[in-house]
């Protein structure tokens, strides 16, 4: 009997030269995806406004302006003021006043607007993908009763939000068991290739994935947006997803995932035939015994288990492989953390190695976990080859996570106290409770290499030929009157035939189960893989809301900036600050302006409102600057009455730029008396 290979060497040669074809389009993508890629900082925040969020401004400003701490998409419907009715003040019309690193939009409102509350809401998408949103209200001339509701929900939550973070969470599970499962199978056991269970468990992960991307895609509109999931419906909102960075991406993962069909295609035909005729893990074998015991021998054409059947195409496989899942891995990095902040051109390669590394070791864990209960003739050989792809895989990730861990918070006061941190706290805990269930499935892997071959190992083995062959040999009897009875009864009664078909699979395996069960070993590293694996899951979660939660590096820059009003330049400062002297009518505000705001001379005026609005006389207000940083003042200044109400003083001197503290000193009677406080930023 002559064994040739079930695919002829023309169609492995086909598929072979495909490969670098692949590769080359894959990194012409590539390097289209990394040209168009443009650096930003991390995680938007809106830095100021004009008006000032409380503010009351004496007359109507001709437009509304917010500046962001990075670049951010914005739309013509992006920025709303509204009356106290409710209804739009604004012409609609988004202005770009951005300049260098001045992040700034406005838009221009309606002439002659009259007196009271306006509620500003706004809308944008950082540069890191996430949906960004907030309101504010100022008043003109004093303030009023308004019928608006602050929106009290976040962009990118409710319905559309959960479903568009569940599509994120199985858009990873989907990589990395897709990744693992293809890395299991030609780092560790070839012969796995062949494995119906292994088989099913890629393929799964490809559809996973491939849905949840083209779900996100779907749902991106809504989720940057109104948050309807009627918007899915809108072309026009799609259009303008395709033409964003994380719409790119999305379709370019699209793109990878087609050629990611054809890498699947090949390892689960020509590449599993090749390996099941060449024999366990692909070794040689000049020759080989059929199921009658005869020897089979090649014909000269081609011999069935050279070890150049494998070896060349798994080579390729694997560096076509490592392309297609690097490209995948790519598309998130682009879109997401790593492409904003600092040192984006060093993070967006370490964030691949990153995800590449985590697909390695979980996916490859999974992969092994299904071949432990699935598959009972696997290779001890396969499981020592996974233990030392896992140690290299977690050095990467050891050095990869040091590395994002500093890029994205930037001091150890955000590893505790921001939010970003806290998670990552979580993660690293949750890897230390990994690596120690991985401990122990080493030393299970470690038994395993020192046992006899013999024993349980081969009785797995012996069950798993037979069956592939439809009986067993520990049966044998049960089998034969089996057999007689189907001989019998097929002609005449089907059901019954059937039903004794049904009860020979469940005997054998139940004897598979029996056999694998009766290896404490084995038995032992599969209830370890298993808990790697459950930990695993919530690694992930894990992973999915911190890559969707804002960095701790700009949550701090953020707060700096919060505790301070920032001067525009050539703009007066203005700033609100409420105060409460504890006696009878104590409570009010103190409205500032410092006019031009800048190093120099500056005139300065200040109204005190009660809490309805109206003008609130005091008896006494004096006011000192100081400038911390420098060791400068505090400089008083007693300003001049000008009405009731109201104040000035000219001639204000700021002789240095930098963060001045403004403490104002409100006195409501003769012993009541409080100061309030604010730092701007002259110059």
């Amino acid at each position: 009997m002559t064994a040739t290979a079930p695919a002829p060497s023309t169609a492995r040669a086909r598929a072979t030269a495909l490969l670098p074809r692949l590769a080359l389009v894959l990194a012409a993508l590539l390097a289209t995806l990394f040209t168009a890629a443009s650096p930003a900082t991390a995680h938007a925040a809106l830095t100021a406004s004009d008006p000032k969020d409380g503010a009351v401004v004496a007359t109507a400003p001709a437009q509304v302006t917010l500046s962001f701490s990075e670049q951010v998409a914005m739309g013509d419907d992006s920025i709303r003021v509204l009356d106290p009715q409710g209804k739009r003040v604004d012409t609609g019309e988004l202005r770009d006043m951005c300049s260098g690193n001045t992040v700034r939009y406005g838009t221009a409102l309606h002439a002659g607007l009259p007196d009271g509350t306006y509620t500003v809401a706004w809308q944008a998408v950082s540069a890191d993908s996430h949906p960004i949103s907030g309101a504010f209200t100022f008043s003109i001339g004093a303030p009023s009763a308004t019928d608006v509701t602050l929106p009290a929900a976040q962009a990118g939550g409710g319905p559309v939000g959960i479903a568009y973070g569940i599509a994120r969470y199985l858009s990873y599970v989907g990589f990395t068991v897709l990744v693992g499962g293809a890395a299991f199978i030609l780092l560790c056991w070839r012969r796995g290739a062949a494995e119906r269970p292994l088989q099913k468990l890629v393929v799964r992960a490809w559809v996973t994935l491939t849905a949840a991307t083209l779900a996100m895609l779907v749902l991106r509109t809504p989720y940057t947006g109104s948050g309807n999931f009627s918007d899915v419906f809108d072309l026009n909102g799609l259009r303008a997803v395709l033409e964003t960075k994380t719409g790119a991406s999305l379709v370019s993962r699209l793109l990878l995932l087609g050629a990611a069909a054809l890498f699947v295609a090949v390892l689960f035909g020509v590449y599993a035939r090749r390996v099941a005729s060449a024999g366990p893990d692909g070794a040689a074998q000049a020759q080989g015994t059929d199921e009658a015991g005869d020897t089979e021998a090649s014909d000269g054409t081609e011999e069935a288990g050279r070890p150049d059947d494998t070896s060349d195409l798994t080579f390729g496989l694997a560096m076509g492989g490592a392309v297609v899942a690097g490209g995948i891995a790519a598309t998130w990095a682009l879109s997401e953390h790593a492409s904003t902040g600092i040192q984006p051109g060093i993070a967006m390669p370490a964030d691949i190695l990153h995800l590449m590394a985590v697909a390695t070791w979980l996916g490859g864990l999974v992969a092994l976990l299904v071949a432990l209960h699935k598959v009972p003739g696997i290779e001890r050989a396969a499981v020592r080859r996974f233990s030392t792809v896992a140690f290299v895989s977690v050095l990467i990730l050891a050095v990869t996570g040091i590395y994002q861990s500093w890029r994205q918070l930037g001091s150890w006061s955000a590893l505790t106290g921001t939010e970003y941190g806290q998670l990552l706290l979580l993660k690293v805990a949750l890897v230390a409770v990994l690596l120690a269930i991985a401990y122990v499935s080493r030393k299970w892997t470690a038994r395993l290499a020192d046992a006899p071959a013999a024993a349980a190992g081969q009785d797995l083995e012996d069950v798993s030929r037979e069956t592939a062959l439809g009986g067993g040999s520990g049966d044998s009897d049960a089998a034969d009157v089996s057999r007689e009875t189907e001989a019998v009864t097929v002609p005449a009664d089907p059901q019954r035939a059937a039903q004794l078909a049904r009860q020979r699979a469940a005997r054998q395996n139940a004897r598979v189960k029996q056999v694998r069960d009766a290896d404490p070993d084995r038995a032992g590293l599969r209830r370890s893989v298993l808990a790697e694996a459950a930990i695993a899951v919530i690694l992930l979660a894990v992973t999915t809301v911190l890559t969707s939660t804002e960095p701790g590096r700009a949550v701090e820059q953020e707060a700096s900036r919060g505790s301070s009003a920032t001067a525009v330049p050539d703009r007066a400062v203005k700033i609100t600050l409420p105060f409460d002297t504890g006696g009878p009518n104590g409570k009010g505000s103190v409205r500032l302006e410092l006019d031009p705001g800048r190093v120099g001379a500056n005139t300065l005026h200040l109204w005190s409102d009660a809490p309805d609005g109206t003008p609130l006389g005091l008896p006494e207000i004096k006011v000192a600057f100081t400038l911390p940083a420098k060791d400068i003042g505090p400089l008083p200044l007693v300003p001049e009455q000008a009405a009731p109400g109201h104040w000035t003083a000219s001639g204000v001197q700021l002789p240095l730029a930098g963060e001045w503290r403004i403490d104002v000193t409100v006195r409501t009677s003769e012993i009541d008396q409080t100061t309030v406080q604010k730092t701007v930023k002259i110059g």
